[in-house]
């Protein structure tokens, strides 16, 4: 199919305007977050295979009493090691077009189409970080507004009665550091990744007015939530990779998180590829194109082994 019809201006009718803007005015994107709180596994990479296996250690239970009787033996305990893996995949989209159309356009459409490729590229990452989050065995349902429902086999049990509120973060944090000893993701806080309907329900809530009164009062002029019982909150408006959910769309979805979360497997960092020429150099095209995965780094529900809570509806 032509991709340009053309018409006449002259002699009849009337004549028209062809002046365009030298500015390009793109569709705005989705906010991502998820893809920055992956770990990279340094020690992998190209011809090794396409599965990497983690090894983890868990942890060595502490002894009713530590203390020795002369003459006896130290006692011993087990040591247990664990493992898992990560298989990379191929990665990539392309968007063709002709010699004849970049002969024509005003613009350069292979730049035009290589700077949508790599907004399309993030929020796709993006995506693929998200899934692996979403492995999480905790499962954090809000019920009300002092109420919740805890799986910790990976699936929520009951839709979502409520959104996020102080009350669910002082829960959830406690539950990462007293219940299953999550150790905090970066300077002691751990990180709390929601969509916007889930920070909105922070901000509404008079609890967070009050916490912010002294301690950050600009906060809610500058749409921030910032830090809270040890959790920093960031906010994404990425529907692909966290959606509202539950009874009426009434939870902003979301992970609290700490450290050794999730882990990305590279193969090939993703790059941009321009296609070789084809028929006689008329159609072109250009790709992302990476291998590559994403893996949660323990898939359990032990303490000492959880390492994100996912807020969640069953709906």
């Amino acid at each position: 199919m032509a991709q340009y019809t053309w018409t006449w201006d002259a002699p009849t009718g009337t004549y028209k305007q062809h002046a365009l803007s030298k500015k390009i005015f793109r569709a705005a994107v989705a906010e991502t977050q998820l893809i920055d709180h992956v770990q990279p596994i340094s020690s992998f990479g190209r011809r090794q295979g396409e599965n990497v296996t983690l090894t983890r250690i868990r942890t060595i239970a502490e002894p009713t009493s530590p203390v020795l009787t002369e003459g006896e033996r130290i006692p011993e305990d087990t040591f247990a090691l664990s493992t898992t893996s990560i298989t990379v995949q191929e990665w990539g989209r392309s968007v063709p077009f002709t010699s004849l159309a970049e002969d024509l356009s005003f613009f350069d459409q292979e730049n035009a189409i290589q700077g949508e490729l790599k907004r399309q590229m993030k929020l796709c990452l993006d995506t693929g970080a998200a899934t692996a989050f979403k492995q999480a065995k905790i499962k954090y349902v809000p019920t009300g507004e002092a109420s919740a429902n805890v799986a910790t086999n990976g699936t929520a049990a009951t839709p979502a009665l409520a959104n996020l509120n102080m009350f669910h973060v002082e829960e959830i944090r406690d539950l990462l550091y007293d219940t299953y000893f999550a150790e905090p993701a970066e300077g002691g806080d751990y990180i709390g990744v929601f969509r916007t309907l889930g920070i909105r329900g922070l901000k509404r809530d008079p609890a967070w007015d009050q916490w912010h009164v002294y301690t950050d009062p600009s906060a809610k002029y500058n749409g921030e939530v910032g830090r809270i019982e040890s959790v920093r909150f960031q906010e994404t408006n990425h529907s692909n990779a966290l959606a509202k959910k539950g009874t009426g769309s009434v939870l902003g979805e979301g992970f609290i998180f700490g450290k050794d979360a999730v882990a990305m497997a590279e193969v090939l960092t993703p790059e941009m590829r321009a296609a070789i020429p084809a028929d006689f150099g008329r159609s072109k095209a250009v790709a992302w194109y990476g291998i590559l995965n994403f893996g949660i780094i323990w898939g359990t529900g032990n303490a000492g082994e959880v390492k994100i809570v996912h807020v969640t509806s069953s709906t």
